[in-house]
Order: C-alpha cells, then sequence, then structure tokens
C-alpha cells in the first residue's frame, strides 16, 4: 500500500531521468554529428578543389581554407545561448550591483562612494581586507608548495594512482562539508571531559592542556586557511604531476649525463619546464581564495577576528540590511580579481605565440 501510493512519485522520477537522458544525450549527439558532418564537407570541397588545380603535387598551390557563411550561422547558434546566459549571469548582475554600491542601504537615496569611504575607513572592515590579505598570499604559496611536493614525491611511485586518489580526494567534498570536519578536528572541550576534537587530543596527550583554538586571532584565521590549503593542494598536485610527466625524457637524460643531482634536477629542469602549469595552479587558487565564504561561515561565522570580504559582503547586504555597503564590498573584490584574470590571459596568450 505504501509502494502503491508513492508509485506517482516514482513515475515522475522515471519520467525526468527519461527527459534528462534525451535533452542532454541529443545535445551530445548535434554536438558531435553536426560539426563532423561540416568538417566532412569542407574536407571534401578541398580534395575537390586541390584535384581539379593540380593538388599539392600539381603546379598550382592547393586553395586556402575559407569560413563559409553557414560556417558562421551555425558558430553563431551555438555561442548565442552563452552570451545570453553570460549577460543574465554576469554584466547584469555587474552594472546593477556597481549602481547599488552607488547607494544608501536601502537603494532609495544615491550616496555616491561615500559606502567606499566606509570601507577603509571603519577599524573592522580593514580588519576584514587585512585577513582576505593574509588568505590570497598564503593559500596559493602554500597549496601550489604542498602540491609541488606531493607530484614530486608521488611522481612514478609504488603506489602512485591510489596515493594521488588519496591526496586528491579533499577536492571532492564541498567547503561546507571540509569546515564541518575541520571544525571537529579544533573542537574543545574542558579539561574535565574527554576531548572529541584531534588536535586537543594530541595536545593532551603530550601533557598539554586544552584549547579554544579558533577563539584567538590571528592563529584562529591560520587554522582556517589550513582547510582551503588542504583542499587545494590535491589540485595542484594533479595539474603539476602532469606537466612533469610531460617533460620530454631527452631533457632529463641529457640532464642526468650532465651529472646533475636530484635538487639541481628540480630547480635547473623541472621547475623551468613546469613554469606554464605552476602560473596556472597560482591563478586558479588565488580567484578561489578571493571568493572563500563557505570555510569562514560554517566554521566561525566571521566572528573573533576571521571575516573576510565574501562573508561581509554576505553580512552587510543580508543581515544588516545595509545593501549599498554590500554591493561595495562585492564590487571591490570584484576589482580584485579582475587583474588576475588579466595576467592570466596575457600569459596564455604568451604561450600560444611562443
Amino acid at each position: 500500500m505504501e509502494f502503491a501510493d508513492e508509485a506517482p512519485k516514482l513515475l515522475m522520477l522515471l519520467y525526468g531521468l527519461v527527459a534528462f537522458v534525451v535533452v542532454v544525450g541529443g545535445l551530445l549527439l548535434l554536438l558531435d554529428a553536426i560539426p563532423n558532418y561540416f568538417a566532412r564537407r569542407r574536407e571534401q570541397r578541398l580534395i575537390a578543389a586541390s584535384t581539379a588545380k593540380g593538388g599539392p603535387g600539381g603546379d598550382s598551390p592547393a586553395p586556402v581554407a575559407r569560413p563559409r557563411r553557414g560556417e558562421g550561422l551555425f558558430a553563431a547558434f551555438f555561442l548565442f545561448p552563452a552570451i545570453v546566459l553570460l549577460l543574465i549571469g554576469l554584466v547584469v548582475p555587474a552594472v546593477r550591483t556597481t549602481l547599488l554600491s552607488l547607494m544608501d542601504g536601502g537603494s532609495d537615496n544615491w550616496v555616491g562612494l561615500r559606502n567606499y569611504g566606509w570601507m577603509f575607513s571603519q577599524p573592522e572592515i580593514i580588519d576584514v581586507l587585512i585577513n582576505t590579505l593574509m588568505w590570497v598570499v598564503l593559500v596559493p604559496l602554500l597549496a601550489t608548495g604542498m602540491g609541488l611536493l606531493y607530484a614530486v614525491l608521488v611522481d612514478k611511485a609504488r603506489f602512485e594512482a591510489i596515493a594521488k586518489s588519496l591526496i586528491f580526494m579533499p577536492m571532492a567534498i564541498s567547503f561546507v562539508g571540509a569546515g564541518i570536519i575541520w571544525k571537529f578536528v579544533y573542537a574543545y572541550r574542558s579539561e574535565e571531559q574527554e576531548q572529541i576534537g584531534l588536535l586537543n587530543q594530541i595536545a593532551v596527550s603530550f601533557g598539554g592542556e586544552p584549547k579554544q583554538w579558533l577563539l584567538n586571532s590571528p592563529l584562529n584565521t591560520l587554522l582556517l586557511i589550513a582547510v582551503m590549503v588542504w583542499i587545494q593542494a590535491g589540485f595542484a598536485m594533479v595539474v603539476l604531476s602532469a606537466a612533469i610527466k610531460a617533460i620530454p625524457a631527452e631533457i632529463v637524460e641529457a640532464a642526468r649525463l650532465d651529472g646533475v643531482n636530484a635538487w639541481q634536477m628540480f630547480r635547473r629542469v623541472t621547475l623551468p619546464s613546469i613554469r606554464p602549469a605552476l602560473i596556472v595552479v597560482v591563478v586558479t587558487i588565488s580567484i578561489a581564495t578571493l571568493k572563500v565564504f563557505d570555510i569562514v561561515r560554517t566554521m566561525t561565522n566571521g566572528n573573533f577576528n576571521t571575516s573576510v570580504i565574501a562573508n561581509e559582503m554576505y553580512n552587510q547586504a543580508f543581515r544588516f540590511g545595509q545593501v549599498g555597503q554590500g554591493s561595495a564590498l562585492a564590487v571591490f573584490l570584484f576589482v580584485l580579481v579582475i587583474p588576475i584574470v588579466i595576467y592570466q590571459i596575457r600569459n596564455l596568450r604568451q604561450q600560444r605565440e611562443g
């Protein structure tokens, strides 16, 4: 009887799964079949033109491929939804947030740059900016350094696949989940009680006293940063390990014939060869760190001088009702990301041209 009552819901679930398979499968089929169709037609035209004019072995050179009008329309057809979503999801909200940052808390009156002046004049907001700076400096450096260390040590090890899976596993955990896990690691109980926090249990085992680790600044911020490093080190390890394996064997063999030791091999061969991958990892982790919100929100709620820009932006806009000040923080965060993105684009362009 209970199963019969749930049958309509299960049937709706089945309909949803079938619709998902049909829609996604249809899109994948279109994305695979239609470009191949146009590629085959273009290849046939080139072969026919080459044969008619003598081809590569004849007197006339093969014609230069030119884009057809139909191919341009086809490309525009697929780009249009992405452009629309980009406008709706990024451009329009960015413009609206910028306008709101120039208004008061209720978004009723224009206040000009007053919200930005407030940002740099309030001691608590300056502390937020300093905390964010600590995150942006330490997390990319530590996560990339640990990822590089993992990549070098695990490379060609006996259980390389298992070790990489374990190191990468934190990337599969959400920031909220990681925050909850590490909140238990830092958990505090009085001396009379049995400790459930790993860090305090270690301290007690060595004769120390349990501490409330997340209450004291700036130690609490550093402990939160450790969570982000733990998550991002796996990502850095995967990218850098792939870059290390892509180093040509000829270069490695030549260096060994020259009699270099392990440190010289790492400093003179490995690091220069994986420099583009290092830049990608540092830039990606820097952008993710600038936007960090979940870890701080879950573990301390931004209290005890641990707040960062994203968390303070949420507090001002949604908890305190100061939409203008929250929007100003959001715009400032967006401005901080722009130079990093521009640097990455220029770096990729230089690599392509080189």
